[in-house]
């Protein structure tokens, strides 16, 4: 695979050079000599999906290319794993209305699905994305949200908010005030706005961003700190009472009933409210740049509010970083991780490799959105990455587009594992669908598309024949599959017209003399031309297209037994020449 070495002279145009300018610039002011930290944030509360996907994807983009540059570089990945279990996704396997039992639970203290290898409900879903993520060439450092409360880690920064609870509920209450009028009860929501929003955030979920929890205001006061119940493990807990002298906190459970007094500066069961969270993250580890979905461009929302609790609470900046639109499916609505059954990076690396999927999300802007094919235009997409890949190698592709190849072939670790003879997906696709993956017969047909350079082992066109033969079998329909027909259609052979018959002739006289790919299909679009008395290259006319489609036609019958079906050139290949003629009633 051709390959293109980025550097800033070759990114002058592309985003991801833009905002890499941005975080060394940001990161030389702020911290002068220290390594530049980026962020992402994910919670495991359920299947992360393809759009959570592009949380981790922008800022990785960014810190390889800073990596590139020369510079020392975090990623940090929170796992957002000390979240409440909120509600039970649908169409999870081995999950069923018995989990609703959970809900308020952190996500490390609730059971992994039935059948599970992991702990626990957290541990089962961030394993596939650890292992999409390595695929994908992602390299980042974990910080667990469990690990960080229960080890008291944050200790000094929950005091701290304590002890400017007042202040963050005055920044908080400019947002609440407005609850029903301009500002909406939600983030700053108009209400009639209500539906789109609530759209967006369920886009949002598995980010911590839906979870727009600000603590609220009870008799005792307002509290930005939520203890878990030390009886029954949930959040559904209110704070009676605190001392900032002694840190004696004082709370009960409207859950079970359970009521305790603890002392913060010893006590780790419990963590600050999302609104809260996230900006003492910020200060805390000094992040320069993090993303953030669309749904936090809305006043109110946490991004916005904790611009000023980071500045005016925890003394620290909000990082830089652009507002990411929505990721979707062909032929899917939006996507939510609590609705079970959306595609994930691990779905998708099933069927296409991670170059491809890596170059989905570095040629649009972050504000751009895009969509991710699991159906036929997934075919299309391969045609327009190797029609990319050809104009790298010969030299005439645009800056941007370069730019974009090489951030999705290789990080500034090295290139990523590619296929060593990329021959096009929709051939593979076609085979696999033909030889219902059949080795032999499958390298027999690959080996007949180009005589002059036989392939000689199938390793040679992985691991793209592999996604080729995942999709077929996964995301293909039973009835839109291929079966070649076992005995002729006597009765349509014999019901054609000496024209249906002189063109069946025309193709038989030249199956030998036209066996490979480009022969078959020079053959196939010149059998109606020479019917019409043109020379085989001559340029097809309005007429000779619905000739040619009829021709088409005529084929798919004799040979699948429907009018569509692969590409007749590679269908021909895979059924074989004798077996061709029989069908054809030679």
């Amino acid at each position: 695979m051709p390959t293109v070495a980025s550097s800033q002279s070759s990114t002058e145009t592309d985003w991801v050079s833009r905002f890499a300018d941005d975080v060394i610039a940001e990161s030389e002011r702020r911290a002068p000599g220290k390594p530049v930290v980026v962020a992402s944030g994910l919670s495991p509360s359920g299947p992360i999906h393809l759009g959570n996907l592009r949380e981790v994807m922008t800022p990785h983009l960014v810190a390889d290319e800073i990596r590139r540059r020369g510079h020392t570089v975090r990623h940090l990945i929170s796992w957002d794993d000390y979240d409440r279990y909120r509600k039970v996704p649908n169409g999870v396997e081995g999950v069923d209305d018995s989990w609703q039992a959970h809900i308020g639970k952190p996500l490390t203290s609730v059971p992994a699905p039935a059948g599970s290898a992991y702990p626990n409900w957290a541990e089962h879903f961030k394993a596939a994305m650890t292992e999409a993520l390595d695929e994908l060439g992602v390299e980042y450092d974990g910080i667990s949200q469990t690990e960080q409360y229960l080890a008291g880690t944050y200790r000094e920064q929950v005091l701290h908010a304590m002890r400017h609870r007042a202040d963050i509920d005055t920044v908080l209450d400019r947002y609440r005030t407005k609850k029903d009028g301009a500002a909406g009860a939600k983030g700053g929501r108009k209400p009639q706005q209500k539906k789109v929003d609530e759209a967006e955030l369920e886009a949002a979920e598995g980010s911590g961003a839906a979870d727009e929890d600000d603590g609220g205001s009870g008799s005792a006061g307002y509290f930005p700190y939520k203890p878990y119940c030390g009886n029954c493990e949930k959040d559904l807990t209110v704070v009676t009472s605190y001392d900032d002298d002694t840190t004696e906190l004082n709370y009960t459970c409207s859950a079970c009933g359970f009521a305790e007094t603890v002392r913060l500066n010893e006590f780790n069961r419990g963590k600050l409210v999302w609104k809260v969270d996230w900006p003492m993250r910020w200060a805390y580890e000094g992040v320069i740049f993090e993303p953030s979905g669309v749904d936090h461009s809305s006043p109110g929302s946490s991004f916005v509010v904790g611009g000023q609790i980071v500045r005016e609470i925890f003394d620290g900046v909000q990082p830089i970083g652009p507002m990411y639109a929505f990721v979707g499916i062909s032929g899917m609505a939006k996507m939510s991780s609590s609705k079970g059954g959306v595609p994930t990076p691990a779905d998708a690396l099933k069927i296409m490799e991670a170059p491809l999927l890596r170059w989905l999300y570095a040629r649009r802007k972050p504000n751009q959105s895009f969509k991710i094919a699991f159906d036929q235009e997934i075919q299309r997409l391969y045609d327009e990455w190797d029609s990319l890949a050809r104009k790298v190698a010969d030299g005439s592709v645009l800056p941007a587009d370069a730019a974009a190849y090489a951030r999705a072939v290789g990080t500034a670790a090295g290139e990523l594992p590619a296929t060593p003879r990329p021959l096009p997906y929709r051939t593979l696709a076609s085979v696999a669908d033909i030889t219902a993956g059949a080795e032999d017969q499958t390298l027999r047909i690959l080996g007949d598309l180009d005589p002059s350079s036989p392939l000689t082992s199938l390793d040679e066109v992985r691991p793209r024949l592999d996604r080729a033969e995942s999709w077929i079998t996964t995301q293909v329909p039973a009835e839109a599959r291929t079966i070649v027909r076992d005995e002729p259609d006597k009765e349509l052979l014999g019901s054609l017209d000496e024209q249906g018959r002189e063109s069946l002739g025309l193709l038989l006289e030249g199956l030998d003399s036209h066996w490979s790919l480009d022969g078959l299909t020079t053959l196939v679009y010149g059998v109606p031309k020479v019917l019409e008395g043109l020379a085989p290259d001559a340029r097809p006319t309005p007429e000779l297209k619905v000739a040619q489609r009829s021709f088409f036609a005529l084929l798919y019958r004799l040979l699948v037994g429907r009018d569509t079906g692969p590409r007749l050139p590679t269908l021909l290949l895979a059924v074989g020449a004798d077996r061709v003629r029989t069908l054809l009633g030679a």
